[in-house]
């Protein structure tokens, strides 16, 4: 394991505009001096964001639909014609439907959810290699989910979508094992936006127990990418669910159905 250097790095984040991407952009600016580009769709939030920061100068941001791989084309000769090589991406764009039996979801939010939390990976991948090997420290993240290291009842589609991140993101690592730094990330429940696709109400203190804090979950992010690790898993309830699935994962997925049938949750209605 090779430690990897996060000060005055050039970074890309997708999914910068909230959530986990937001705060990866803002302690890499503040806490490492990196010049960061921040990709997301909305404009406001976005500007918001740089006008938050003490560097302003140290931010940018691109508008465009990660699902679409002219975008990401675009995107990278446009950086390549401003000048900026990137030693680290970090894709953390994505999204999460609403909790449901997969019946309830049509081919289009299957198409939607893959293009948007998987396929844009490998986008991101094959138009960007090209500057990120002109980088004396490349480095590439796939943020995936702990949806991907154990079943999670509901969540056919959005489990389905991470699980293909991170059997890209650990391939890669394994192709270019010494010429890239390749990580994936693993979150639990977080406090993101990522409940915003729900058409009923979350609040629950269930919920609010397992949410772990987003600053929190960043810190333990970059703290383990200047480690140098592949595998990066945040939150109690992510780590207990990679444990316990590997050694009884018959038994795991029965459990983390049972807990979520007995919390009550208005938004697991067309779950149970």
């Amino acid at each position: 394991m090779t430690k990897y250097d996060l000060h005055q790095k050039r970074v890309i984040v997708s999914g910068a505009s909230s959530g986990i991407g937001r705060e990866l952009a803002r302690r890499l600016c503040e806490e490492y001096s990196c010049r960061v580009v921040g990709i997301g769709r909305n404009e406001e939030r976005l500007s918001a964001f740089r006008n938050s920061l003490k560097n302003k100068e140290l931010f940018a941001y691109k508008l465009f639909d990660v699902s679409v791989r002219e975008n990401w084309e675009n995107f990278a000769a446009e950086l390549e014609k401003e000048g900026f090589i990137p030693d680290m991406v970090i894709n953390n764009a994505g999204f999460l439907l609403p909790f449901a039996r997969a019946e309830f979801h049509s081919a289009a939010d299957a198409e939607d959810i893959l293009s948007t939390n998987s396929l844009s990976c490998v986008y991101s991948f094959s138009a960007l290699l090209p500057l990120l090997r002109r980088s004396p420290a490349p480095a590439f993240v796939n943020v995936s989910s702990a949806s991907a290291l154990a079943p999670v009842v509901g969540t056919a589609l959005y489990s389905a979508s991470k699980s293909a991140v991170k059997g890209f993101t650990e391939c890669l690592a394994l192709d270019y094992r010494g010429e890239i730094y390749v990580a994936g990330v693993y979150p639990g429940f977080t406090k993101t936006d990522i409940f915003s696709h729900q058409k009923r109400k979350t609040e629950n203190t269930l919920v609010e127990k397992l949410c772990l804090p987003t600053d929190k979950a960043v810190k333990r992010i970059l703290k383990k990418l200047k480690r140098g690790k592949t595998r990066i898993v945040t939150g109690a309830d992510a780590k207990a669910m990679s444990f316990f699935y590997r050694l009884f994962p018959n038994l795991t997925g029965k459990a983390i159905r049972a807990v979520l049938k007995k919390s009550g949750l208005e938004i697991f209605k067309d779950v149970f």
